[in-house]
């Protein structure tokens, strides 16, 4: 790390620690050279994903368009934002984690389908009745068919 205020290249770390949210490391740093300190901040790189949608149309990843998903999923339902938030940072991580530059919806689907199958029955049928356009009585007893083997095998 260069030094601010000589340009020496070389530092010493004397204090690292997390920010409030944990998404950065704050690190106090004192320069071999000069020995004044300076602070950094350390974060995540992280890949820009673009999202193909079924159109195969591209936008970007917009964290806050899923949690507005997740949050009409479970509108009147007995499930905190702070849940919901969690389960948005599982799904983004597993995106992350992919290291798939481009994910198409249907991928993104079955990750919101997945994490409202642990948070909340109502809302995984009301979120699948939309994503998977349910055309008959007989999709929509399938989709709570495997919700129910889900809940026997827990």
């Amino acid at each position: 790390m260069k030094c601010p205020f000589c340009g020496y290249v070389e530092s010493k770390v004397i204090d690292s620690r997390p920010t409030d949210e944990w998404s950065r490391i704050r690190r106090r740093r004192e320069c071999l050279e000069c020995g004044k300190r300076f602070t950094t901040y350390e974060i995540i790189e992280s890949l820009p994903i673009v999202v193909v949608k079924k159109d195969k149309s591209r936008e970007p990843f917009d964290r806050q368009k899923l949690l507005n998903g997740l949050l009409r999923a479970c509108e009147k339902r007995p499930v905190s934002l702070d849940t919901l938030e969690r389960a948005v940072d599982e799904i983004e991580a597993q995106i992350q984690n992919s290291l798939e530059r481009e994910v198409p919806t249907t991928k993104i689907g079955e990750y919101v389908m997945e994490q409202l199958m642990r948070i909340d029955d109502v809302a995984y049928i009301r979120f699948a009745s939309v994503y998977r356009q349910f055309k008959d009585i007989k999709s929509f007893h399938e989709a709570i068919r495997n919700l129910m083997d889900a809940e026997d095998k827990k």
